[in-house]
């Protein structure tokens, strides 16, 4: 009678039990669907044991946290130059406060509040929330601040821009912080989630207070 939807369950189940991720069962169900497709599109063969049948589905690994000393170190960004009165502050923010890349590519001038030591971000959903900001990550902010002043025209909002002027873009700041990364002795892949995690998980290591995080 040929396999069944049964069969090819359990045979499945027995993979994952033995160590198989659910990208690899997925991509060899997939195969096998193509395969009986074939069949019934050009042998006339009826039965497709393995029609809606899914793979498990795959862990999602936590991204990678850089420990206290590399985290120290990514902050050791210096130069007198605009640039890099930028680029520090934007890896001082992400550590300090734990923002997403999307928060801090928005974030204005009228943000950041240096009297209350917090940061207004705009985050999913439009929800804004109040978060704290370092004494580090402030000083960092107004250097970059003096810096900016020479390069954006009157008017501009936003607080971290290029140097044209204009609002810095996400893929740019992806792009710095890997250079700055390899420039100082980082093997890690350092992008903004990166700091994100690092953030969340250097506060639980010093409180102990998971959902304080």
């Amino acid at each position: 009678e040929g396999l069944q939807l049964h069969h090819v369950r359990r045979f499945v189940a027995q993979l994952h039990a033995r160590g198989l991720d659910g990208r690899s069962l997925a991509r060899m169900l997939s195969a096998w669907r193509g395969f009986y497709r074939y069949l019934a599109r050009d042998h006339g063969y009826t039965n497709n044991p393995c029609a809606g049948l899914r793979a498990p589905k795959a862990k999602k690994s936590l991204p990678h946290s850089l420990s206290p000393d590399e985290a120290a170190r990514m902050m050791d960004i210096a130069g007198d130059d605009k640039l890099a009165a930028r680029d520090k502050a934007i890896c001082e923010l992400f550590y300090s406060s734990g923002l997403r890349l999307s928060e801090l590519t928005g974030l204005a001038l009228t943000d950041i509040n240096f009297g209350d030591a917090t940061v207004r971000v705009t985050g999913k959903g439009a929800k804004t929330r109040v978060v704290p900001v370092g004494s580090q990550a402030l000083t960092a902010v107004k250097l970059w601040l003096n810096k900016r002043a020479l390069l954006v025209k009157e008017g501009a909002d936003a607080l971290f821009v290029n140097r044209n002027g204009t609002r810095l873009t996400p893929r740019a700041i992806q792009y710095r912080m890997k250079e700055w990364a390899l420039k100082l002795g980082l093997a890690a892949n350092v992008h903004p989630h990166v700091l994100r995690h690092s953030f969340a998980s250097h506060v639980l290591q010093s409180s102990g207070d998971l959902r304080a995080v």
